[in-house]
């Protein structure tokens, strides 16, 4: 993207200058059209699964945002020799999760590709004025992540055939459930930041939205939420190529405590996929976001660190 022009529009409300999570046009004063695409290859082996997860995925975009989905197409590669059959079960599960969000999935387009990818364009709905991006975090607010972490260790166990059947549960459980009721909840609180975790890991989008705010976020470890059964697999030195590129691209804005170990700072910087909400809320608001997400169903909320003005370092952990 650095190789184009900037984009420069009065009804361009949220462009990729800060990397956010989807792109929002002011259609009116009182309606904002939010705008996304996402897809991947296969996380599981089971075709359902793997398109439930994917449109997961793609409409947590626009839950990051504080939107609404409306209009979703499918993006799609699939080998022609494959049964096609196995497309349909992909497709079906993506159906079904639009479906479940309330979104119309009305189409799409296919090639065909050596390797499967399966993901979704997502129209959605914002109040201009209530949009959430990743730059609104503010000194003094708290960090509340919606959904426990660990799913790129524990996919990639899964394709070792070393993670438990009931560890790979949990993470499919997690990965394909919609960001929808985190979302309205905080846009029923009002927060001041969001962005969803995903391919970049927690350290990764939190840099991203840190950068983008101008703030320095304080992160205590131990209470981020961690899926059942992640830290049998890291320390058997299970591990995604992507999460060893996240540290790596991360390592510049961090500062790690000496206690750390480099276990933990490897799952921090976890590849996600269809991860949960990372939220900047004001901190007289903390408490009553953390109680309606517990009521909403969002059991695995926490509260994982503090915001202050700008230091040297974007991030640090202890």
């Amino acid at each position: 993207m650095s190789k184009l022009p900037k984009i420069s529009h009065p009804n361009l409300i949220v462009g990729s200058e800060t990397g956010d999570d989807a792109a929002v046009y002011q259609l009116d004063k009182d309606t904002g059209l939010v705008f996304t695409v996402d897809f991947f290859p296969p996380i599981t082996d089971d075709p359902y699964q793997y398109g439930a997860i994917s449109a997961a995925n793609s409409l947590s975009d626009v839950y990051a945002m504080g939107g609404k989905p409306l209009l979703a197409l499918n993006v799609v590669g699939f080998p022609a020799n494959l049964d096609n059959e196995i497309l349909a079960d992909i497709l079906k599960g993506g159906y079904d999760k639009a479906i479940e969000s309330g979104c119309l999935l009305a189409g799409g387009h296919t090639v065909d590709d050596p390797e499967p990818k399966y993901g979704l364009a997502v129209v959605g709905i914002v109040p201009p004025n209530d949009t959430v991006s990743n730059k609104g975090a503010k000194p003094g607010d708290s960090l509340v992540l919606t959904k426990a972490i660990g799913t790129g260790i524990i996919t990639t166990a899964g394709k070792q055939m070393k993670a438990p059947d009931s560890v790979i549960d949990d993470a499919v459980t997690i990965m394909s459930t919609l960001n929808k009721n985190a979302s309205e909840v905080m846009m029923e609180v009002g927060v001041n930041s969001c962005t969803d975790i995903t391919g970049f890991g927690l350290m990764g989008h939190l840099m991203s939205m840190m950068k983008a705010s101008s703030c320095t976020a304080n992160i205590n470890s131990n209470d981020i939420p961690v899926i059942e059964g992640t830290w049998d697999l890291l320390r058997e030195g299970i591990l995604p190529g992507g999460t060893m590129r996240n540290k790596d691209s991360v390592e510049s804005s961090i500062e790690w405590h000496d206690d750390l170990s480099e276990e933990s700072k490897l799952l921090l910087c976890d590849a996600q996929t269809s991860g949960g909400l990372l939220i900047s809320v004001s901190e007289d608001k903390t408490d009553e976001l953390l109680n309606k997400l517990i009521e909403n169903g969002v059991k695995s909320s926490a509260l994982i660190g503090t915001i202050k003005a700008q230091e040297s370092a974007l991030i640090e952990v202890k």
